[in-house]
């Protein structure tokens, strides 16, 4: 949830790090730092502030030169944000110094175990551990002083580690927090997510876990924590520098919103098929006997990315009629699971690097189960780990809180159901339905994006609000359930969301005029049902703002959005929610790409 980004080579290396963070800023934003050397230094230079990246560019001097640095914007664990938890970490003698992601359980016994032998400790980071186990090291080079330290570490850790002694090289490792190679041309970089590299270079490499790597202004190698060689397979980063830029928007948010037409057009792109009225998902790994074998299908996620399996779960039963549901990933491993062998698990994370996620794969593939990965990251932790999977081909998303990533997820959760559904006994009338259902997205997204004028002047009206309720029914639901997370994530009102079919037995005691109930009715089977949940809540003088697919007579305002397919409405009604969320929190003067006390990549438990 922290970023880090490291250089060795020949240019100036603080404004290269300076520019990393700031691309990194995203992944943690409370307090940020920066060291360096070169081979002319004596020593290590660091400087750290609390704050923004801005704050810690405002206090670098003039002369702080060198050729080699690593630095850090961190989203705080142990210790509040100040200074002096700031990374990096550097050892008494000014000698050590290390960035870290993740979290190392047993600091507190190891720190104990210090403190009883003299050292005195500047922070209150679990990270400190770790500088001074390597600097009271007594091994001949960096690499084996790293070894030795991390021999001694439980936990999580992505590190990258500076020494006075060695400055003509970086030694980093990785165990369930990501660290990537940027290979350029007599020069390497190092950081923990290619947003801090591609403007640099679109050569990568990523560790796996277990993995370290030594990187030279020339060269590089990586090998096992235990020391054996690995083979490194640089890939090539899919996206340009520019796609993680503004682009002229205000904020990275209302970008990626208004990127949703042409993300969902890249997650169908090429992967239709006409002829069968199907869809060609070849990385899935899974044939037509094998899916047939399927019982039954569980999809694990956090977050926005929970939400979206929720959906995907609604649209395999519906489609596949497999028995399918969705649980938060972080909940999943600590209840001793049953693990079914005809069960198919579906692993869903934007970053395809979500501890909790993660976790949970490694327990599934542990007990022999089989997982697929729906994820937006190629070459991702769980991209890696997974029997196979779905990319959803959003591309770069820089705002903290998820929008096109969300809506070309469920899109993909649409393109497997199809899959699996032709397998089985979905029609080929159904799925040519289908079909144009989803062609239709793209354009019936431009038309929502159309009415955010309308949408800005009601989000407005709403900002005054102290807390709001969101409700639907079945497809209706998980749209309720992520268009509130939006809005708090955002804006910091309090927001819940129920089933309408949920109101009666206890959520109608809080209806009064002050707390406004969004309400999502598409126009299906349960359209009725809905409208008399509006009744109870006008007949308690509640205020309603509806997302629908006509005007709702009984709600004080409505948006109307597009009808698609019915098993597709899903995809369409959460995106003026979000333009709802992204206006009320501008109404309220919030800080919208980076919300206070959230990062956008969850590596940690």
């Amino acid at each position: 949830m922290c970023g880090i980004v490291g250089y060795i080579g020949k240019r100036d290396v603080a404004p290269l790090l300076l520019e990393g963070l700031q691309r990194l800023e995203y992944r943690g934003y409370d307090s940020a730092g920066v060291v360096i050397t070169g081979p002319k230094a004596t020593g290590l230079k660091m400087v750290k502030a609390k704050g923004r990246v801005r704050d810690l560019e405002a206090k670098v001097p003039a002369r702080f030169k060198g050729t080699t640095g690593i630095a850090h914007t961190r989203w705080a664990t142990h210790g509040a944000p100040s200074d002096e938890n700031a990374h990096p970490h550097m050892s008494a003698d000014n000698k050590v110094a290390v960035v870290h992601n993740g979290i190392i359980d047993n600091a507190d016994d190891l720190r104990a175990k210090l403190t009883a032998d003299g050292v005195e400790f500047a922070s209150e980071t679990d990270t400190e551990v770790l500088v001074h186990l390597v600097a009271r090291s007594q091994a001949d080079t960096l690499e084996e002083k790293v070894r030795e330290a991390l021999r001694l570490i439980e936990g999580t850790y992505g590190i990258a580690v500076l020494h006075a002694d060695f400055s003509d090289r970086i030694v980093v490792a990785r165990n369930g927090s990501p660290v990537v190679l940027g290979i350029g041309e007599k020069e390497m970089f190092v950081a923990s997510d290619v947003a801090a590299l591609v403007s640099h270079t679109r050569q990568v490499v990523t560790l796996d876990d277990g993995e370290m790597a030594t990187i030279k202004a020339d060269d590089f190698r990586t090998y096992t924590t235990s020391g054996t060689r690995t083979t490194a397979n640089p890939t090539t980063v899919e996206w340009e520098a520019e796609s993680y830029d503004m682009g002229g928007h205000d904020t990275y948010m209302h970008k990626e919103i208004s990127e949703q037409p042409d993300a969902v057009d890249r997650v169908l792109r090429g992967r239709i098929d006409d002829r069968f009225s199907t869809v060609h998902l070849g990385g899935l790994n899974l044939d037509a006997r094998e899916a047939r074998t399927i019982r039954r299908i569980k999809i694990l996620g956090c977050g926005t990315s929970y939400h979206a399996g929720l959906i995907g779960a609604g649209l395999i039963e519906e489609l596949a009629r497999i028995p399918a549901d969705a649980e938060p990933a972080s909940e999943f491993r600590y209840r001793n699971p049953v693990v079914d062998p005809d069960t198919l698990y579906i692993a869903v994370s934007q970053s395809g690097e979500t501890y909790d996620v993660l976790a949970a794969v490694q327990e599934l593939k542990r007990k022999g189960a089989r997982v697929l990965g729906v994820v937006n990251v190629v070459g991702s932790a769980i991209a890696r780990e997974t029997d196979g999977g779905v990319y959803v081909h959003a591309g770069p998303e820089v705002c903290v809180v998820s929008t096109k990533c969300f809506t070309n997820t469920v899109t993909a959760f649409a393109l497997l159901a199809l899959h699996l559904g032709r397998i089985r006994d979905l029609s080929v009338a159904d799925g040519k339905r289908i079909i144009e259902g989803l062609r239709r997205l793209p354009g019936q997204i431009q038309e929502i994006l159309k009415q955010e004028d309308e949408i800005k002047k009601l989000a407005k009206r709403y900002a005054d609000a102290k807390s709001m309720m969101f409700i639907g029914r079945v497809r209706g639901y998980p749209v309720a359930l992520e268009a509130s997370l939006k809005l708090k994530e955002i804006s910091y009102i309090h927001a819940e969301a129920y089933p309408a079919s949920e109101l009666k037995h206890g959520p109608l005691a809080l209806i009064e005029p002050s707390l406004p109930t969004v309400a999502i009715i598409p126009d299906d089977d349960l359209l009725e049902k809905n409208r008399a949940a509006l009744e109870e809540i006008k007949a308690r003088s509640g205020q309603i703002l509806a997302v629908a697919h006509q005007e709702q007579e009984k709600a004080d305002h409505t948006i109307v959005v597009p009808k698609n397919e019915t098993e597709l409405d899903s995809i369409l009604m959460g995106i003026p929610l979000q333009i709802f969320a992204y206006h009320t929190a501008l109404a309220l003067g919030r800080d919208i790409d980076k919300p206070r006390n959230l990062a956008k990549s969850v590596t940690v438990e």
